[in-house]
């Protein structure tokens, strides 16, 4: 067996159901990839370990214009995707950090609620993990302005000139 492949399955289930969701739910995935509605759905079922064919995952990604399940793919072989457009603007970089602290906070109560009581089920580690998705793309978003502002040679964050 090789080490950590469970949580690789894990984390790839993941990000297939937030593409599905992305692209609008399982009926719309299924329209945009050309794929049954029921097998749509065992990509969205955590408990089933069927995944996404390329075809599909491209299809999908490119009608969200979300990358997360290459992106995942990617990270589960030890290397990255680089973004080569970064464009950034004041508006756009206060959005980002208020998106990316608000995550974070969804973070912090899904994992009080679920720490409450002593114990974690799988019901609460997946919304946990749910709310730790959002917390990456927020992340990730965050990080795109700030390299399009370091490429500007910086912004005014605050009035004045």
């Amino acid at each position: 067996m090789v080490p950590n492949a469970n949580a690789r399955h894990f984390l790839l289930k993941a990000k297939q159901r937030d593409l599905i969701a992305a692209a609008g739910g399982i009926e719309r995935a299924a329209a945009v990839c050309s794929y049954g509605k029921s097998t749509v759905g065992r990509w969205a079922n955590s408990d089933s370990s069927e995944l996404m064919p390329l075809d599909a995952i491209f299809a999908l990604e490119e009608e969200t214009g979300r990358f997360d399940m290459s992106e995942a793919i990617t990270q589960a072989r030890g290397r990255s995707v680089a973004e080569v457009e970064a464009v950034a603007a004041n508006g756009s970089v206060m959005t980002a950090h208020a998106e990316a602290v608000v995550s974070m906070g969804d973070v912090m109560t899904e994992g009080a609620i679920a720490f409450a009581d002593g114990k974690l089920t799988p019901a609460e580690s997946a919304q946990i993990d749910r709310a730790l998705a959002k917390l990456q793309n927020a992340a990730a978003e965050y990080r795109k302005v700030l390299a399009g502002a370091r490429a500007a040679g910086g912004l005014k964050v605050v009035g004045g000139e």
